[in-house]
This record gives C-alpha cells, structure tokens and sequence, in this order.
C-alpha cells in the first residue's frame, strides 16, 4: 500500500487577486488522522474543499490515492462533512440517509441506514424530521450522512462549533472510533485541545501558507501549536 493517501504539491487557490492557499505541500498516510489548525481567513475550509474535489486548485497538484482530486473515483474514496450540516430538514433522519446511500449507489440502503443510525446513537428519532433536531443531534445525523458509503477518507469542517460539551465529548469519541476503524480523518477546528485529542499531526495555516506542521500531541507540542495559531491570527489583523 502506498504510504500517500491525499499528497498536495505548490497547492494554490485564488479567488480573484486574493489567494487563500499559496504554495500548500502537504501528504497524509492512510490511516492517520490530522487536525488542520488556523484563525478564520487562514484558508482552512478551502483546503478541506480541495481535498473533497469540491473545488479545483488554481495552481499546483491535489492527489487522493494518486488520483485529482476532482476524479470521480477519487471522491468516491471520501466522506465530507461541512460546517453547515446541509440535511433536507422535512426528511426524516432515516430519510436522509436512505437518500444519501442511494445517491452513492449504496446497496441496500435501508438497512444501511439503519446500520448508521444505531452507531451514532439516533435510532430512537430515526423517524423525526432532520429540521426538529438540536446542534448535535443534527451533527452525529450529518456524520452519518458522510458514511454512507463507507469512505476511507472522512474530512470534517469545524464538527466542534455549536455544541455543548457533551455533544462535543462525544463527537470526539466517534472521530477516535473513526481513526481506530482504520479511516483517514481530517478535522479543520479552531479547538486546539479537542484537535490533540483526536489526531496523532497537526499543521497550522496562516494566511494561506503552511506555518507549522507538527506530530504528537505532549505539551511541547501544544505549545507550539497556539504560539503559531496566535502569530497566525496577529498576521491577518
């Protein structure tokens, strides 16, 4: 097996004369799980989108298992979960998913709606509508909806924002289920103790570039991380 799942290589992405990624290098191993670190502006959530092929580069090179990332096939490899959960709100939690495996040619996507619903914890309200459901209820329903087809790769925009901290705690534990499972995770966040928690590397983006890329998660490590958050933020004010 390749020892490179997603590899980017003088990754650009300009919107315009503005840039949010200049020169990004960057490689994941299959299996590893990232934190990708940044203030608002950083050109974190871009990245993510490249990642997704839900974008094209404007310069530079994006691979998901040696394929671009916009291939069809590469996407297939990846479950996408955004910041915005994007459920059709008058379905049902069951309804959801059923559509989700269907668009992704999931076979028997009933039952593998079932499936996802008993390990997020939603069979209970499996048939209450998406709209009725709090923050995190909605955001372990979303998580579901990006493993639909059993990803390999599962990339994550800011999954901590607008939960309290028991939907926060749990959320945790699921994406270190998700690494466990052996799945590829890439969480964009700005909670820097969570990102430890449950990712094994870390970069940090400031203003479109790679500032740091570090690995463990030790107090030096840490420490590291939110001096060079902080010098980021500084640079974009």
């Amino acid at each position: 097996m390749s020892r490179t799942l997603i590899a980017a290589r003088a990754l650009e992405k300009r919107f315009g004369r503005a840039a949010a990624l200049r020169g990004i290098d960057l490689e994941v191993a299959p299996g590893e799980s990232l934190a990708v670190l940044g203030p608002n502006g950083a050109g974190k959530s871009t990245l993510l989108r490249l990642v997704a092929g839900l974008a094209r580069p404007s310069a530079g090179t994006l691979c998901v298992a040696g394929l671009p990332a916009t291939r069809r096939e590469a996407r297939a490899r990846i479950g996408y979960v955004g910041h915005a959960t994007l459920l059709y709100p008058s379905l049902t939690a069951r309804e959801n998913l059923i559509f989700a495996g269907r668009l992704h040619g999931v076979p028997q996507p009933d039952a593998r709606a079932d499936a996802l619903l008993e390990a997020e914890g939603l069979s209970g309200v499996a048939d209450r509508p998406a709209g009725d459901f709090s923050r995190g209820m909605a955001q372990r329903l979303s998580i579901a909806r990006g493993l639909a087809h059993d990803p390999e790769i599962v990339l994550l925009d800011e999954p901590f924002t607008g939960l309290d901290r028991r939907s926060a705690d749990r959320l945790a534990a699921r994406l270190t289920l998700l690494h466990q499972e052996g799945r590829t995770v890439v969480v964009v966040t700005h909670d820097l103790p969570r990102a430890l928690h449950v990712a094994g590397r870390a970069i940090v983006l400031s203003s479109g570039r790679l500032a740091l890329a570090t690995e463990g998660s030790g107090p030096e490590q840490a420490a590291l991380l939110e001096r060079a958050t902080l010098e980021a933020a500084d640079a974009l004010r």
